[in-house]
Protein backbone atom coordinates (compact mmCIF):
# COMPACT_ATOMS: atom_id res chain seq x y z
CA UNK A 1 0.00 0.00 0.00
CA UNK A 2 2.91 2.36 0.71
CA UNK A 3 4.38 1.63 -2.73
CA UNK A 4 1.02 2.31 -4.40
CA UNK A 5 0.47 5.51 -2.47
CA UNK A 6 3.92 6.88 -3.30
CA UNK A 7 3.85 6.09 -7.02
CA UNK A 8 4.41 9.04 -9.31
CA UNK A 9 2.21 7.34 -11.92
CA UNK A 10 -1.57 7.31 -11.42
CA UNK A 11 -2.35 3.78 -10.18
CA UNK A 12 -5.25 2.18 -8.28
CA UNK A 13 -5.27 -1.05 -6.26
CA UNK A 14 -8.59 -2.94 -6.41
CA UNK A 15 -9.85 -6.10 -4.79
CA UNK A 16 -11.69 -8.85 -6.67
CA UNK A 17 -14.95 -6.89 -6.44
CA UNK A 18 -13.29 -3.76 -7.87
CA UNK A 19 -13.39 -1.95 -4.54
CA UNK A 20 -10.67 0.68 -4.14
CA UNK A 21 -8.10 -0.49 -1.58
CA UNK A 22 -5.73 2.39 -2.25
CA UNK A 23 -4.44 4.71 -4.94
CA UNK A 24 -1.46 6.94 -5.60
CA UNK A 25 -1.56 10.60 -4.73
CA UNK A 26 -0.95 11.29 -8.42
CA UNK A 27 -4.17 9.44 -9.31
CA UNK A 28 -6.27 11.51 -6.89
CA UNK A 29 -4.62 14.72 -8.04
CA UNK A 30 -4.86 13.93 -11.77
CA UNK A 31 -8.58 13.09 -11.66
CA UNK A 32 -9.67 15.53 -8.92
CA UNK A 33 -10.83 12.91 -6.43
CA UNK A 34 -10.80 13.48 -2.69
CA UNK A 35 -8.43 10.80 -1.23
CA UNK A 36 -10.43 10.31 1.95
CA UNK A 37 -13.61 9.35 0.06
CA UNK A 38 -12.11 6.75 -2.27
CA UNK A 39 -11.21 3.71 -0.05
CA UNK A 40 -14.16 1.33 0.24
CA UNK A 41 -15.89 2.66 -2.88
CA UNK A 42 -16.22 0.76 -6.13
CA UNK A 43 -14.00 2.11 -8.92
CA UNK A 44 -17.15 2.85 -10.93
CA UNK A 45 -18.48 5.13 -8.15
CA UNK A 46 -15.47 7.43 -8.08
CA UNK A 47 -15.92 11.09 -8.94
CA UNK A 48 -19.30 11.80 -10.46
CA UNK A 49 -19.68 8.32 -11.90
CA UNK A 50 -17.55 8.98 -14.99
CA UNK A 51 -15.60 5.77 -14.34
CA UNK A 52 -18.75 3.68 -14.81
CA UNK A 53 -17.94 2.74 -18.39
CA UNK A 54 -19.23 -0.51 -19.89
CA UNK A 55 -15.97 -1.35 -21.70
CA UNK A 56 -13.99 -0.81 -18.50
CA UNK A 57 -16.32 -3.11 -16.54
CA UNK A 58 -15.96 -5.84 -19.17
CA UNK A 59 -12.17 -5.57 -19.29
CA UNK A 60 -11.80 -5.62 -15.50
CA UNK A 61 -14.12 -8.66 -15.25
CA UNK A 62 -12.00 -10.48 -17.83
CA UNK A 63 -8.82 -9.51 -15.96
CA UNK A 64 -10.20 -10.66 -12.59
CA UNK A 65 -11.21 -14.03 -14.04
CA UNK A 66 -7.76 -14.46 -15.62
CA UNK A 67 -9.18 -14.61 -19.14
CA UNK A 68 -7.48 -11.41 -20.32
CA UNK A 69 -5.20 -8.56 -19.33
CA UNK A 70 -5.71 -4.89 -20.06
CA UNK A 71 -2.64 -3.80 -22.01
CA UNK A 72 -2.53 -0.23 -23.34
CA UNK A 73 -6.30 -0.03 -23.77
CA UNK A 74 -7.49 3.43 -24.79
CA UNK A 75 -10.79 4.88 -23.66
CA UNK A 76 -12.44 8.27 -23.27
CA UNK A 77 -13.36 9.53 -19.81
CA UNK A 78 -16.07 12.22 -19.78
CA UNK A 79 -16.79 14.44 -16.81
CA UNK A 80 -20.06 16.07 -15.83
CA UNK A 81 -19.27 19.08 -18.05
CA UNK A 82 -19.01 16.82 -21.12
CA UNK A 83 -15.26 17.34 -21.52
CA UNK A 84 -13.44 14.23 -22.68
CA UNK A 85 -10.00 12.95 -21.69
CA UNK A 86 -8.15 10.22 -23.55
CA UNK A 87 -6.77 7.55 -21.19
CA UNK A 88 -4.48 4.57 -21.67
CA UNK A 89 -5.23 1.76 -19.18
CA UNK A 90 -3.11 -1.18 -18.06
CA UNK A 91 -4.40 -3.73 -15.55
CA UNK A 92 -2.74 -6.78 -14.03
CA UNK A 93 -4.10 -9.45 -11.70
CA UNK A 94 -2.03 -9.95 -8.54
CA UNK A 95 -2.38 -13.31 -6.76
CA UNK A 96 -0.95 -14.30 -3.39
CA UNK A 97 -1.60 -18.03 -3.13
CA UNK A 98 -5.34 -17.89 -2.50
CA UNK A 99 -7.43 -16.91 -5.53
CA UNK A 100 -9.91 -15.28 -3.16
CA UNK A 101 -7.26 -12.75 -2.19
CA UNK A 102 -6.45 -11.70 -5.77
CA UNK A 103 -6.07 -8.00 -6.41
CA UNK A 104 -6.00 -5.90 -9.55
CA UNK A 105 -3.44 -3.18 -10.13
CA UNK A 106 -4.77 -0.58 -12.56
CA UNK A 107 -2.52 2.12 -14.02
CA UNK A 108 -3.96 5.11 -15.85
CA UNK A 109 -2.13 7.50 -18.17
CA UNK A 110 -3.75 10.66 -19.53
CA UNK A 111 -2.65 11.02 -23.18
CA UNK A 112 -5.12 13.75 -24.13
CA UNK A 113 -2.43 16.34 -24.82
CA UNK A 114 -0.26 13.81 -26.68
CA UNK A 115 -3.13 12.77 -28.94
CA UNK A 116 -4.00 16.41 -29.57
CA UNK A 117 -0.37 17.11 -30.49
CA UNK A 118 -0.40 14.13 -32.87
CA UNK A 119 -3.59 15.41 -34.49
CA UNK A 120 -2.10 18.89 -34.90
CA UNK A 121 1.02 17.35 -36.41
CA UNK A 122 -1.06 15.27 -38.85
CA UNK A 123 -3.10 18.35 -39.78
CA UNK A 124 0.07 20.35 -40.40
CA UNK A 125 1.55 17.58 -42.54
CA UNK A 126 -1.67 17.35 -44.52
CA UNK A 127 -1.72 21.13 -45.00
CA UNK A 128 1.93 21.06 -46.05
CA UNK A 129 1.21 18.33 -48.61
CA UNK A 130 -1.66 20.37 -50.05
CA UNK A 131 0.51 23.50 -50.27
CA UNK A 132 3.35 21.54 -51.88
CA UNK A 133 0.94 20.09 -54.42
CA UNK A 134 -0.30 23.60 -55.21
CA UNK A 135 3.28 24.88 -55.62
CA UNK A 136 4.14 21.97 -57.91
CA UNK A 137 1.03 22.66 -59.99
CA UNK A 138 1.98 26.33 -60.35
CA UNK A 139 5.58 25.45 -61.22
CA UNK A 140 4.37 23.07 -63.93
CA UNK A 141 2.07 25.74 -65.36
CA UNK A 142 4.86 28.34 -65.28
CA UNK A 143 7.27 26.04 -67.10
CA UNK A 144 4.67 25.35 -69.78
CA UNK A 145 4.09 29.09 -70.25
CA UNK A 146 7.84 29.78 -70.48
CA UNK A 147 8.28 26.98 -73.01
CA UNK A 148 5.40 28.31 -75.12
CA UNK A 149 6.80 31.86 -75.11
CA UNK A 150 10.25 30.59 -76.16
CA UNK A 151 8.75 28.47 -78.96
CA UNK A 152 6.70 31.41 -80.27
CA UNK A 153 9.83 33.57 -80.26
CA UNK A 154 11.74 30.87 -82.16
CA UNK A 155 9.09 30.88 -84.89
CA UNK A 156 9.24 34.67 -85.29
CA UNK A 157 13.00 35.22 -85.58
CA UNK A 158 14.64 35.26 -89.00
CA UNK A 159 18.11 34.14 -87.88
CA UNK A 160 18.63 30.39 -88.13
CA UNK A 161 21.25 30.50 -85.39
CA UNK A 162 18.95 32.36 -83.00
CA UNK A 163 16.11 30.00 -83.85
CA UNK A 164 18.37 27.05 -83.06
CA UNK A 165 19.32 28.51 -79.67
CA UNK A 166 15.70 29.26 -78.79
CA UNK A 167 14.59 25.78 -79.82
CA UNK A 168 17.38 24.35 -77.68
CA UNK A 169 16.19 26.45 -74.74
CA UNK A 170 12.61 25.29 -75.32
CA UNK A 171 13.70 21.65 -75.22
CA UNK A 172 15.58 22.16 -71.97
CA UNK A 173 12.61 23.88 -70.32
CA UNK A 174 10.38 21.01 -71.43
CA UNK A 175 12.86 18.48 -70.03
CA UNK A 176 12.88 20.27 -66.66
CA UNK A 177 9.07 20.28 -66.76
CA UNK A 178 9.13 16.54 -67.40
CA UNK A 179 11.51 16.05 -64.45
CA UNK A 180 9.29 18.11 -62.19
CA UNK A 181 6.21 16.18 -63.28
CA UNK A 182 7.77 12.78 -62.65
CA UNK A 183 9.22 13.71 -59.26
CA UNK A 184 5.95 15.31 -58.16
CA UNK A 185 4.15 12.07 -59.02
CA UNK A 186 6.57 10.15 -56.82
CA UNK A 187 5.64 10.87 -53.20
CA UNK A 188 8.21 8.50 -51.76
CA UNK A 189 11.58 9.28 -50.29
CA UNK A 190 13.15 6.79 -52.72
CA UNK A 191 12.58 7.08 -56.48
CA UNK A 192 12.33 3.88 -58.55
CA UNK A 193 14.71 4.75 -61.38
CA UNK A 194 13.53 2.44 -64.17
CA UNK A 195 9.96 3.78 -64.24
CA UNK A 196 11.32 7.29 -63.68
CA UNK A 197 13.62 7.07 -66.73
CA UNK A 198 10.90 5.46 -68.85
CA UNK A 199 8.42 8.26 -68.14
CA UNK A 200 11.12 10.88 -68.62
CA UNK A 201 12.13 9.45 -72.01
CA UNK A 202 8.50 9.18 -73.06
CA UNK A 203 8.10 12.88 -72.33
CA UNK A 204 11.29 13.82 -74.23
CA UNK A 205 10.33 11.62 -77.16
CA UNK A 206 6.83 13.09 -77.33
CA UNK A 207 8.24 16.62 -77.67
CA UNK A 208 11.31 15.97 -79.85
CA UNK A 209 10.80 12.83 -81.96
CA UNK A 210 8.44 13.36 -84.87
CA UNK A 211 8.54 9.82 -86.29
CA UNK A 212 8.85 7.07 -83.68
CA UNK A 213 9.29 4.49 -86.43
CA UNK A 214 12.40 6.37 -87.49
CA UNK A 215 13.95 6.95 -84.06
CA UNK A 216 13.49 4.58 -81.12
CA UNK A 217 14.19 5.63 -77.51
CA UNK A 218 14.47 2.73 -75.02
CA UNK A 219 15.33 2.30 -71.34
CA UNK A 220 17.16 -0.74 -69.95
CA UNK A 221 17.65 -0.36 -66.20
CA UNK A 222 17.68 -2.60 -63.14
CA UNK A 223 15.48 -2.27 -60.07
CA UNK A 224 17.64 0.39 -58.41
CA UNK A 225 16.23 3.26 -56.40
CA UNK A 226 17.79 6.55 -55.36
CA UNK A 227 17.06 9.54 -53.18
CA UNK A 228 14.98 12.29 -54.76
CA UNK A 229 17.83 14.82 -55.02
CA UNK A 230 20.12 12.25 -56.71
CA UNK A 231 17.37 11.25 -59.14
CA UNK A 232 16.99 14.91 -60.17
CA UNK A 233 20.67 15.04 -61.20
CA UNK A 234 20.42 11.67 -62.96
CA UNK A 235 17.32 12.82 -64.81
CA UNK A 236 19.01 16.03 -65.96
CA UNK A 237 22.01 14.02 -67.20
CA UNK A 238 19.73 11.67 -69.16
CA UNK A 239 17.86 14.64 -70.61
CA UNK A 240 21.04 16.40 -71.80
CA UNK A 241 22.56 13.24 -73.30
CA UNK A 242 19.35 12.19 -75.06
CA UNK A 243 18.86 15.70 -76.48
CA UNK A 244 22.47 15.63 -77.69
CA UNK A 245 21.85 12.32 -79.47
CA UNK A 246 18.69 13.61 -81.10
CA UNK A 247 20.51 16.75 -82.33
CA UNK A 248 23.74 15.23 -83.62
CA UNK A 249 23.65 11.44 -83.98
CA UNK A 250 21.11 11.09 -86.79
CA UNK A 251 21.62 13.77 -89.46
CA UNK A 252 19.67 13.68 -92.69
CA UNK A 253 16.71 11.82 -91.20
CA UNK A 254 18.55 8.51 -90.83
CA UNK A 255 17.04 5.67 -88.80
CA UNK A 256 18.42 4.94 -85.38
CA UNK A 257 18.04 3.93 -81.76
CA UNK A 258 18.93 5.57 -78.43
CA UNK A 259 19.26 3.40 -75.34
CA UNK A 260 19.33 4.66 -71.74
CA UNK A 261 20.84 2.21 -69.27
CA UNK A 262 21.35 2.10 -65.52
CA UNK A 263 22.93 -0.65 -63.42
CA UNK A 264 24.10 -0.58 -59.83
CA UNK A 265 25.90 -2.90 -57.45
CA UNK A 266 26.03 -1.72 -53.89
CA UNK A 267 27.23 1.90 -53.84
CA UNK A 268 28.64 1.66 -57.38
CA UNK A 269 26.50 2.51 -60.38
CA UNK A 270 26.70 3.33 -64.09
CA UNK A 271 24.33 5.52 -66.06
CA UNK A 272 24.73 5.28 -69.83
CA UNK A 273 23.18 6.79 -72.94
CA UNK A 274 24.18 5.19 -76.24
CA UNK A 275 23.14 5.55 -79.85
CA UNK A 276 23.86 3.80 -83.16
CA UNK A 277 24.24 7.04 -85.09
CA UNK A 278 27.15 8.61 -86.95
CA UNK A 279 29.54 8.24 -84.03
CA UNK A 280 32.26 10.48 -82.62
CA UNK A 281 33.44 13.19 -85.04
CA UNK A 282 36.93 12.73 -86.44
CA UNK A 283 37.96 16.18 -85.27
CA UNK A 284 36.47 15.82 -81.78
CA UNK A 285 39.69 17.06 -80.17
CA UNK A 286 39.41 20.39 -81.93
CA UNK A 287 35.67 20.85 -81.39
CA UNK A 288 34.36 23.17 -78.67
CA UNK A 289 32.26 21.51 -75.94
CA UNK A 290 28.66 22.68 -75.94
CA UNK A 291 26.40 23.74 -73.10
CA UNK A 292 25.04 20.21 -72.71
CA UNK A 293 28.52 18.78 -72.23
CA UNK A 294 29.26 21.32 -69.51
CA UNK A 295 25.99 20.52 -67.75
CA UNK A 296 26.68 16.77 -67.78
CA UNK A 297 30.23 17.26 -66.49
CA UNK A 298 29.02 19.53 -63.68
CA UNK A 299 26.24 17.14 -62.64
CA UNK A 300 28.60 14.16 -62.72
CA UNK A 301 31.07 16.01 -60.51
CA UNK A 302 28.23 16.82 -58.13
CA UNK A 303 27.51 13.08 -57.85
CA UNK A 304 31.23 12.22 -57.40
CA UNK A 305 31.13 10.40 -60.73
CA UNK A 306 33.20 10.56 -63.93
CA UNK A 307 32.11 10.84 -67.56
CA UNK A 308 33.45 8.37 -70.10
CA UNK A 309 32.86 8.76 -73.87
CA UNK A 310 33.58 5.84 -76.18
CA UNK A 311 32.95 4.73 -79.75
CA UNK A 312 30.12 2.19 -79.84
CA UNK A 313 30.79 0.94 -83.44
CA UNK A 314 28.39 2.24 -84.65
CA UNK A 315 27.43 5.29 -82.67
CA UNK A 316 28.56 6.76 -79.38
CA UNK A 317 28.27 5.61 -75.78
CA UNK A 318 28.45 8.12 -72.92
CA UNK A 319 28.74 6.59 -69.45
CA UNK A 320 28.56 8.33 -66.10
CA UNK A 321 30.35 6.04 -63.65
CA UNK A 322 30.31 6.20 -59.86
CA UNK A 323 32.85 4.00 -58.07
CA UNK A 324 33.64 4.16 -54.40
CA UNK A 325 37.25 3.62 -53.28
CA UNK A 326 36.29 0.35 -51.64
CA UNK A 327 34.85 -1.47 -54.64
CA UNK A 328 32.14 -4.08 -54.10
CA UNK A 329 33.76 -7.53 -54.58
CA UNK A 330 32.59 -9.72 -57.42
CA UNK A 331 30.85 -12.94 -56.40
CA UNK A 332 33.52 -15.10 -58.08
CA UNK A 333 36.33 -13.14 -56.44
CA UNK A 334 34.64 -13.43 -53.07
CA UNK A 335 34.31 -17.23 -53.47
CA UNK A 336 37.97 -17.67 -54.45
CA UNK A 337 39.31 -15.41 -51.69
CA UNK A 338 40.80 -17.39 -48.76
CA UNK A 339 38.70 -17.26 -45.60
CA UNK A 340 40.28 -15.83 -42.47
CA UNK A 341 39.33 -17.37 -39.16
CA UNK A 342 38.30 -15.01 -36.40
Amino acid sequence: MAVVASSTAPIVLLDGEFTVLGASASFFREFHIEPSTAPGLKLFALGSGEWDVRQLRSLLNATASGDAKIDAYEMDLKNTRGASRRLVLNAQKLEYGDAADSWILLSVADVTDARLAEKLKDDLLREKAILLQEVQHRVANSLQIIASVILQSARKVSSDETRLHLTDAHNRVMSVAALQQQLAASRLGEVELRSYFIKLCESIGASMIRDHDQLVLEVKADDSTSEADVSVSLGLIVTELVINCLKHAFPGGRLGKIEVGYQSRGPNWTLSVGDDGVGIPKDRASSTPGLGTGIVEALAKQLSARVQISDAHPGTLVSVIHNQIAAVPDAADEASRPKTAT
